[in-house]
Order: structure tokens, then sequence, then C-alpha cells
């Protein structure tokens, strides 16, 4: 128990010390005019107040990730909370922060935009693949994940079609609307539903006799029951907990809807934080409830699901059990409509076709919707493995995008090249291990091979990244944040 709360006590002082660290380091602007009052149309660019921007955030990033990413981490062993600490507040907390503040300055660009304009043009086609593809993987594991959880507590009748189907058309209808009114009326009451459940669960956790594991030099070793390596497998699996990609996609959709830049160290470093400390509570829950084997067997027989009804009925009983459980399926609807949303920004972006009309906004998601239907059909564990892999390289995209940006302003790089670098390596080795790659596995070669491509991609962004600063001039944009990025077409 110990350590669990050590953990909670340092992802807190993390915010309360290196987040100011890295607000200092961007170097703030209260004064600035930002995108939603400065390009106010009342449908994507609305000024919210901190505490809706703060939960819609939150809700945003946060899905099913930090709830059954944590829980297959758990498979691991205590080594799954160092990774959610030090992958929380060294790179995850600093990753959403930077993207979020970086569209902030930039008119509320999307990531392939940002990358477009600091990593150079080509770049952005490759960003835009991605994103792309990350979006329409996370939409779709947003809808299958809750649909399940939704029928393991309705009768039999309610079928998982029945569901999804319900899901899209929510989803749909939402997307239709102002982000004031899609997500500023409703995710205050889902934001209660997931702090009171959440809590619930911690509290249960803490008081019911369950023995929680602790970090010790004997129980710092790999507990997988499979025999899956921790590198790079811990850091795809627990993802929405440390660094996600995936939240390049969200912060830029808030940075449209905030008032004023001192706002940001809470709304982007400190969802992050909070999402932490979410995803420690259903970790140590997984750990303490069940062994390796049992865990590894529930998983491999439901998805984690399984698992987050057992730790809640076991926690809290049927009744407020269930009431857990709902707060559970709010994440993942939430991120889903959210995701959907960012696409269809993305997408109308990337095509010029400008959201003015009705006709318009159909015309690009209902296509999308039913993409992603078809591949609901699909194996959900191997659409978490591609989802996983997308996530990550997202992440270290928007990384060295805001590694790029701090470098040619003169500022503290390290903060974001170090995570960056690690990312980098991770991504690399995953894909030349894993069978939805090129399936080496996990031998001195490819470790090696790994090492020498990221070196050789790192090298190439420190040389274009040189020759992009000597071209500069002191009145250019990129160094005085003055450009406005045309997101109109």
């Amino acid at each position: 128990m110990l350590t669990f709360f050590a953990a909670i006590a340092i992802l807190l002082v993390g915010y309360f010390t290196y987040s100011r660290f890295i607000e200092k380091n961007f170097q703030i602007e209260p004064d600035r005019k930002t995108p939603a009052e400065a390009l106010r149309d009342n449908y994507d660019f609305v000024p919210m107040s901190k505490g809706k921007n703060a939960i819609i955030e939150l809700l945003n990033i946060a899905g099913t990730g930090p709830i059954f990413g944590p829980i297959m981490g758990a498979l691991y062993g205590p080594v799954a909370y160092i990774w959610i600490v030090v992958g929380a507040i060294f790179a995850g907390a600093v990753h959403d922060y930077m993207i979020g503040m970086i569209s902030l300055r930039n008119n509320g660009a999307q990531l392939p935009e940002l990358a477009s304009k600091y990593l150079g043009k080509p770049v952005k086609h490759i960003v835009n693949i991605f994103a792309m593809l990350l979006l329409i993987l996370v939409g779709t594991v947003f809808v299958t994940s809750p649909a399940n959880l939704i029928t393991s507590i309705t009768p039999d009748w309610v079928t998982v079609g029945a569901v999804t189907g319900l899901i899209f058309l929510y989803y749909l209808i939402s997307t239709l609307l102002p982000i004031d009114k899609a997500m500023g009326k409703v995710y205050p009451w889902f934001g209660a539903v997931l702090i009171i459940s959440t809590i619930a669960i911690g509290v249960s956790l803490i008081f019911s006799g369950y023995s929680l594991p602790e970090l010790t030099a004997n129980s710092l070793q790999n507990f997988h029951p499979k025999g899956l390596a921790i590198f790079p497998g811990l850091f795809f699996t627990v993802s929405c907990g440390a660094i996600s990609g995936f939240h390049a996609t969200q912060a830029p959709m808030v940075s449209r809807t905030i008032k004023n830049e001192k706002e940001g160290r809470f709304t982007f470093y400190g969802m992050m934080i909070a999402e932490a400390v979410i995803a420690m509570i259903w970790a140590a829950a997984a750990m303490s409830l069940f062994n390796g084997q049992t865990l590894g067997q529930m998983i491999d027989a439901g998805t984690a699901s399984l698992v987050v009804n057992e730790v809640s009925y076991m926690l809290l009983g049927s009744f407020f059990g269930s009431i857990a459980i709902m707060g559970v399926i709010v994440l993942p609807i939430s991120s889903g409509l959210s995701a959907f949303r960012s696409l269809r920004i993305i997408v109308s972006d990337y095509l010029h076709i400008k959201q003015d009309t009705l006709k318009k906004i159909l015309a690009v998601t209902i296509p999308l919707y039913a993409i992603s239907f078809l591949l609901t059909q699909l194996d959900f564990n191997a659409l978490w493995r591609y989802f996983n892999w997308a996530n990550q390289v997202t992440a270290v995209i928007s990384l060295l995008v805001s590694t790029r940006y701090l470098y040619l302003k003169n500022r503290n790089y390290i903060v974001t090249l170090v995570p960056a670098t690690f990312m980098l390596y991770a991504v690399v080795i995953y894909i030349l291990s894993e069978p939805i790659g090129f399936h080496m596995g996990l031998t001195t070669m490819t470790y090696l091979v790994g090492l020498g491509l990221s070196l050789a991609i790192l090298a190439l962004f420190f040389v274009s990244g040189k020759k992009q600063k000597e071209a500069l001039n002191p009145h250019s944009e990129l160094i005085n944040d003055h450009l406005a990025i045309d997101i109109s077409n």
C-alpha cells in the first residue's frame, strides 16, 4: 500500500513542480488573444470556462486507455507503477502540454499542420496518414469496448450490435452540434460519474483488506504469465496512463476553446496527471484482486472489460459496481466522440472541405463512421495492437514537433527530446519484432538494428532542424508565433 500512496504523491508533486518548469520554459503570454476569441465561430472556436475545458480534455484523452491499458499492464507486475509515474510526469504530461500550447499559438491547428510547419511540408502527409489511422482505430476501439461493457450489465436481449449502432447514432448527432453543446453541456455530468466511480474504486480497494503489491527489490521483475518482454511491450500496453499520441489529436480541439494561456498548465498537464492517477488505481486493483495467471485468462477470455466487471462487483457489490462500470463506460464513449470529431476536422482540412454547411459535414462524417463500423467486426485484441503502435508513433511525432519548436526558439528542448528519443527507439523495436511488423523477434540483432534506425532518424531530424534554423530571419513566424495558419479550408 505504501507504494501506491507514494506513487499518487509523486504524481501530485510532479504537477505542482515540474509542470511549472515546463510552463516557464514555454513562456506563456497571459495577455495574448486566444483562438477561441480571435476566431470565434460558435462551432469549434468557442470560449469556455477553465473547468469545462479541463473536464473535456480529461474525458477526451481518457477513453478506456487508462483503465484497459493498466489492467493489461498489471500482468507485468509492480514495475508498471514506475512507467505510469515517470512516464506521466516527464513524458505524457509534457507531450500534452506542449502540443496543446503550440496549437493554441497556431490558431488551434491540428497535429498535421503543426508537423508541416515545424518539421517540413513533406512530413504533413505522413502525419496525416498516421493521425487518420490512429483516430479511426481509436473511434472503433472506443465503440467496441463500451458496447461490451454495456451488454455485460443489461438483459441478454440487448446485443452488442444493437448497442454499437446506438453509440454510432449518438456520435453522429453529437458531431453535428457545436462543441459547447456537444461536450460543454454533457461532459461535466460524464466527468462527475467518472470521478465519483474512480474514487469509489480507489477507496474500496484501500479498505477492502486486499494486499496491494509493493515495489521492492524482489518484485522489480517481469511477472508476465506469457513471458512477454517489458521492453517494448509495457510501453505500448500502458499508453494512455503514461504517454499517448492520441492526446495530440485532442489537445488542439481544446486549444480552440481556452480563454487564457494561463489555463494550459491545469488543462493539459494537469489532466494527464489525473489520467495517471486513474491508471494507478486500476493497475493496483488488477494486481491486488487477481494473480497474473487468472488476470491473463480473464483478459484473453473477454478483453479487459471482463476484469473491469469483476473488480467493480468485488469491491463495490452488485448495485454500486454497476454504477462504477457506468463510470468506465462514459470514458470510451466521450473519447470516441472526440476522436471522430477530430478526425472530421483533420480529413476536412486535408481535403480542403470547408465545414460550413450540414451537407459538407455529413459528406466527411458518414464515410468515416461506415469504415469504423466495418472495423468493429474485427478481433478487438488485434485492433488494440495496431492502435497501440499507431498511437505511440504519433506520440513520437508530437514530441519531435515540440522539440523543434523549442529548439527554434532557443529554449530547453531536452525536456521533449529525451522522451522523444526513448519512445522512438521503442516504436522501432516494436515494429521490427512484432507479428504486425517485421516479426524479427526480440533478439540482439533486433535491438542493434533498431538502435541504428533510431539514430539515423534523429540525425536527419537534427540536420534538417539546423538548416531550418540557419534559414530563419529574426522576424520569422517560426520564432515569433505570428503566422496565422489558414484552417478555414
